[in-house]
C-alpha cells in the first residue's frame, strides 16, 4: 500500500513538472507587455486582458523648443516629448515597471512623482535621473481612477519641472473596466509663466509663477491646440473625456458651453458614483475630472475655463459635431 501511495504522488509531481513546463496557466507568472502610451488628446486603447500583467512603461525626460501660442516659442521641459506627456492606461492589480530616460542634452535632472503610486514621494526619489542616466521604478496600481503624474525634481525648483511642461496622466481602470463609449478624449489644461528671452524663444519666469499671474492658460500644452485641430464626434455620440489640471497654480472651471455633463466622477475617482447633469466641474492644480456626456445636436462645442477672462489666455477649445439637426431639441424661433 505504502508503494502504491509513492508511485501516485510520484506521478502526480511529475505532471505538475509536465504541466509548468508547458506553461501551466494556474501557476505561471502574470504576463509582461509594453504599455500602449498615446499623445494628448489621444487615449490608450481600453483594456481587454481580465487578469493583472507587469506593464512595461518607458519615458524619456525631453527638453525641447515648440510652439506655445500662434508666433511665440518656448523651450519646454517635456515627457516623451510632448506637452503634457503621455497618457498610461492599466488596471487595478498590474504591476507597472516604470524606466525613465533623461537625454543626454538635458540641461536638469529629472525625476516623476506618480499620484497613482502608494509610496513615499509617489516613485520621484527612485526616479532621480541625470543627463544621459537611467533609472527605474515598480508599483502595484492598487487603486482605480484618473491620476495626475508630473516631474518632481528640486533644482532648480519643483514648481520650474511642472511650469515648464512635465506632466501627464495615468488612468487605474477598475476590475471589469469601463463601460464603452464612441469616443474618449485626453484634456489636460495647465498655466505658463513667461517673459521675453534671448532671441526668438520665450523663457520661464520665477516670478510670474510666485505672483500666480500667468501669461498663458492652455490646453494640451498650447494656446489654440484644440482650435486648430478640434476634437470630433457625431450626433449621437456617447464621449468620455479625461480631463486633468497639470497647474501649477489654477483651479480649472471646467464647461463646455452648449453640453451638460451627463456624469461626473469628481477628482477622478471610480469607486464613488458619478455625479448626474452637471455644468461645470471644479479640478484642482494636480486632480482631474471623467465625464461622460452625448451629443444630440450638430454644431461646434466650446471647452473653456470659466474663469472666463482665460478664454484670453488661451483656455479655449472646440468640439465639432456632424450630423442631422434635431429641431426637437435645439431650433431657433422666428
Amino acid at each position: 500500500m505504502q508503494q502504491e501511495f509513492s508511485r501516485k504522488a510520484k506521478i502526480r509531481s511529475a505532471w505538475i513538472v509536465a504541466l509548468c513546463l508547458a506553461g501551466c496557466p494556474v501557476l505561471a507568472s502574470a504576463e509582461t507587455i509594453k504599455a500602449q502610451l498615446s499623445t494628448a488628446p489621444n487615449v490608450p486603447s481600453p483594456i481587454t486582458r481580465t487578469k493583472p500583467a507587469t506593464v512595461v512603461v518607458n519615458m524619456e525626460a525631453k527638453e525641447y523648443v515648440g510652439t506655445i501660442a500662434e508666433g511665440k516659442q518656448y523651450k519646454f521641459w517635456s515627457f516623451n516629448g510632448t506637452v503634457p506627456g503621455p497618457m498610461i492606461r492599466v488596471r487595478v492589480g498590474d504591476t507597472v515597471q516604470i524606466h525613465l530616460t533623461n537625454s543626454k542634452d538635458s540641461s536638469e535632472s529629472h525625476n516623476i512623482d506618480f499620484h497613482a503610486v502608494n509610496g513615499p514621494g509617489g516613485g520621484a526619489a527612485m526616479l532621480n535621473t541625470e543627463p544621459g542616466e537611467k533609472t527605474g521604478l515598480s508599483f502595484k496600481a492598487i487603486n482605480p481612477g484618473l491620476y495626475v503624474y508630473h516631474c518632481a525634481t528640486a533644482s532648480p525648483s519643483i514648481p520650474a519641472h511642472i511650469a515648464n511642461g512635465m506632466y501627464g496622466m495615468v488612468l487605474v481602470e477598475p476590475e471589469g473596466g469601463l463601460p464603452p463609449v464612441d469616443k474618449e478624449f485626453y484634456l489636460l489644461q495647465s498655466d505658463f509663466y513667461t517673459k521675453e528671452g534671448k532671441g526668438d524663444v520665450l523663457e520661464y519666469d520665477e516670478a510670474k509663477g510666485l505672483a500666480e499671474h500667468p501669461t498663458y492658460v492652455v490646453y494640451n500644452g498650447m494656446a489654440g491646440s484644440l482650435v486648430k485641430n478640434p476634437l470630433k464626434a457625431k450626433v449621437g455620440d456617447k464621449i468620455r473625456i479625461f480631463f486633468g489640471n497639470a497647474g501649477p497654480n489654477l483651479v480649472s472651471s471646467w464647461h463646455i458651453i452648449g453640453e451638460i455633463f451627463d456624469k461626473v466622477w469628481t477628482e477622478g475617482s471610480l469607486t464613488t458614483p458619478p455625479l448626474e447633469n452637471v455644468q461645470t466641474t471644479l479640478v484642482p492644480a494636480a486632480g482631474s475630472s471623467i465625464v461622460e456626456f452625448t451629443v444630440e445636436v450638430p454644431g461646434t462645442y466650446i471647452s473653456v475655463d470659466h474663469s472666463i477672462f482665460r478664454i484670453a489666455k488661451g483656455a479655449l477649445g472646440l468640439l465639432k459635431v456632424k450630423g442631422k439637426k434635431n429641431p426637437d431639441i435645439y431650433k431657433g424661433l422666428q
